[in-house]
């Protein structure tokens, strides 16, 4: 099978890359280049696909013997990633950036290359697994559960699952792969593992933000629209949030209060307790399925709302608007712009993108 490992100048993409040399494929290495900043330096954990990425990826496949490349997807991952990250948080919205990096640019921009040059698969270093099933390819949780990362691969789809590969799906731990690395003689094997947003290599979020979408003075209110508080930016709050809210009026019970809603509209910020945070219902248009579809329209399953979080049971509808989903128990703090990922026990059946949320706690007359 002639492979395209895709080696972002980390430990895990250089030990998946060998155990595809080691299986008897025709392997090819590349590494993309998301920015044109020429100076881009990595800064500890955070940030990737910078220059000292590059060289670690070209020494691991010169230690390999397979060819390597890079590959200048600056612009793509501009358009469709870094602009869809600001534009979704100027509609009010909390995206995903790495989940949307899989879905547009390392299994969409990159598989669509691979494939025209010939490739049969695309390798990444991916903790997932893909299980032949009876109605095709199917993609599951990694056996080391602290990494798996079939969350942020939701987004694939059955024809990008035909030409994918994940050699670490069944790793015991991170901890392998690092000493099989020193093994092998990677120069790589102690490297950091990657922090935060990729393009936001310094974690300011909120600056970065600010500076890409501006400020405008605006205010925060609870529940009731009282005001309570005032911002200089929208954007820069996410649901849930707690901490940088500097409110000028205390709760009348004294308890803290958190961020449940962002109204880029009106730039207003709502504000209210912990348990309103509670969610009882959530859909969304934008979906797709990770293989086949399920077979019924209204199914049962386990829905993740974040990389790390528990999945909770829940009852699935799928219509001609999109899917909803009713959670047994209300999911905490969701913001419209996640991804829900659906799984039927290990199985990732699909995901889509959140577009609307209903409070489990109703507002007090």
């Amino acid at each position: 099978m002639r492979v395209l490992a895709a080696m972002s100048g980390g430990v895990d993409s250089a030990v998946a890359a060998a155990r595809a040399v080691d299986a008897g494929h025709d392997v090819v290495g590349v590494h993309l280049a998301l920015s044109r900043a020429g100076g881009t330096l990595r800064a500890g954990s955070r940030g990737c696909c910078t220059i000292e990425d590059a060289l670690d990826a070209r020494r691991a496949a010169d230690l390999l013997g397979i060819p390597f490349y890079v590959w200048d997807f600056s612009e793509r991952f501009r358009d469709d990633v870094v602009a869809d990250f600001i534009a979704e948080y100027r509609a009010g919205r909390t995206p995903n950036p790495c989940l949307r990096c899989n879905e547009r640019i390392k299994f969409a921009a990159l598989l669509e290359r691979a494939i025209e040059l010939g490739f049969d698969a695309v390798c990444t270093g991916h903790y997932a697994l893909l299980v032949d099933g009876a109605r095709g390819r199917e993609l599951h949780r990694a056996s080391d559960a602290a990494k798996d990362q079939s969350y942020v691969l939701g987004v694939l789809t059955a024809g990008q699952l035909a030409h994918t590969y994940f050699p670490l799906g069944t790793t015991p731990s991170k901890a392998h792969v690092r000493a099989e690395a020193a093994e092998r003689g990677l120069t790589v094997a102690q490297k950091p593992d990657s922090h935060d947003i990729c393009f936001i290599p310094d974690g300011d979020t909120r600056g970065w933000l600010a500076e890409k979408v501006g400020t405008a003075p605006g205010e925060i209110v609870d529940r009731s629209g009282a005001v309570v508080g005032a911002h200089e930016g929208a954007h820069a709050f996410t649901v849930g949030q707690r901490r940088g809210l500097h409110l000028g009026v205390p709760a009348p019970d004294g308890k803290p209060r958190f961020v449940l809603e962002v109204r880029p509209v009106s730039n207003t910020v709502v504000v209210g307790p912990k348990e309103a945070l509670a969610i009882g219902e959530i859909s969304g248009a934008r979906f797709s399925w990770a293989g086949a579809a399920p077979l019924e329209p209204a199914f049962a399953c386990e829905v993740q709302i974040r990389a790390h979080a528990e999945p909770v049971p829940a009852q699935a509808r799928v219509s001609a608007t999109g899917v909803t989903v009713v959670p047994a128990t209300p999911f905490d703090g969701v913001a419209p712009g996640q991804s829900a990922v659906l799984y039927a026990g290990t199985r990732v059946l699909g995901q889509f993108t959140i577009d609307r949320t209903v409070s489990a706690v109703p507002v007090e007359a």
